[in-house]
């Protein structure tokens, strides 16, 4: 394990910050050294440790039992994003969980993308929680707790890609960090964590992360321009941010040029069926949430990958892409009203084996 000392900083004015430029990111402490591989090809299986504990199973494309990771590994996936949380209820995407599940992506051969929600549950546009354990700090006492914070999360998980809260259209750790009532508050936390990554991890890439492409997206990336990061992360999902990818093009290519950064597509997904395998609520069901070209098909999953990866390569400042909920299947059994709303999303149909989207991954 690689030994970090934790700086403390008095004035966030008396930073000084230590930038990497290399995209490749050897980790010889922790597992073998990853070859270069400078597009980002990326799945978040953030949900695989749950899964796997509840005894389900992930099958290859040929209809034997296998690790996910190495499906993915062998169809060309060579990133894993992976979310973490501060002290979630149960456990799950906790400090421990994320940690064995890196170590295993890095022993793998693929590189580590850590979303880090500065959260102990789900943050998105709808809902920035600050961790109770941090309930009631101003301003000063929560940014040293999140820097603090950060510098263990870089020795216990040495990322390849360190994402800066989820889907930030409006700040996190509210109401502290909300930038649309407390811009400066906002900028002091997302400075202070940016600056304990250069000075503890420097080959560490940032990433700073918005959900859509609509004209909202250029005021949020105005606003963070003085930031010291290194990527802009993106979520394109049809049923929320549009069906039009020529859009999401543009838009990559807007942000990109305006603010001299790489640009990721973050999130997407796209359903192999409309159908169910369990009664949750499927979050796409109908197939007027479709793009009209690419059905909800095994097929049509497999299309709209192939156009999101050339949506990328052609916008001239993407250098990659990452599937979400690619594992949450229907673990729980058909019965379960408490299972996926995800499950006609996922990279794995409904008997668990590995769908021909996958091969939208290759090198």
């Amino acid at each position: 394990m690689k030994k970090f000392w934790i700086l403390l900083f008095g004035s966030l004015l008396s930073l000084t910050i230590s930038c990497g430029s290399d995209d490749s990111k050897g980790n010889s402490d922790d597992g073998p050294i990853i070859e270069e591989d400078a597009f980002v090809r990326g799945v978040d299986m953030s949900f695989l440790p749950e899964i796997e504990a509840a005894g389900y199973t992930y099958k290859n494309a040929a209809g034997q039992t296998e690790d996910a990771l190495a499906t993915l590994k062998a169809a060309g996936v060579n990133t894993i994003r992976i979310r973490l949380w501060k002290n979630p209820a149960n456990g799950h995407s906790g400090m421990a969980e994320v940690k064995a599940l890196a170590q295993r992506v890095k022993a793998a051969g693929m590189k580590v993308w850590l979303t880090v929600h500065y959260s102990d549950t789900w943050a998105d546009p709808g809902a920035q929680e600050t961790p109770a354990e941090w309930t009631g700090l101003n301003l000063q006492q929560l940014t040293d707790q999140a820097m603090l914070y950060t510098a263990n999360i870089l020795a216990e998980i040495d990322p390849d890609i360190f994402q800066i809260g989820n889907e930030t259209n409006t700040g996190f750790m509210y109401p502290i960090g909300n930038i649309s009532t407390n811009e400066a508050g906002y900028l002091q936390l997302v400075n202070g964590i940016s600056a304990t990554i250069r000075q503890n991890a420097p080959d560490t890439k940032i990433m700073i992360h918005y959900a859509g492409i609509a004209d909202s997206a250029d005021w949020f990336f105005n606003k963070v321009a003085a930031v010291d990061y290194d990527y802009i992360g993106l979520s394109y999902y049809p049923i929320w941010h549009g069906k039009n990818t020529g859009s999401l093009q543009i838009k990559m290519q807007q942000l990109g040029t305006a603010h001299n950064k790489k640009v990721l597509i973050a999130e997407t997904a796209y359903p192999f069926t409309l159908g169910w395998n369990d009664w949750t609520n499927n979050v796409v069901g109908q197939s007027d949430q479709l793009i009209p070209a690419y059905p909800a098909s095994a097929e049509g999953q497999k299309a709209f990958i192939n156009a999101i990866r050339s949506v990328v390569k052609n916008s001239g400042t993407g250098i990659g892409f990452c599937y979400w909920g690619a594992e949450w299947t229907a673990f729980r059994g058909p019965e379960a009203t408490n299972g996926s709303t995800w499950e006609n999303q996922a990279l794995w149909d409904f008997d668990g084996k590995a769908l021909p989207a996958v091969e939208a991954f290759n090198k």
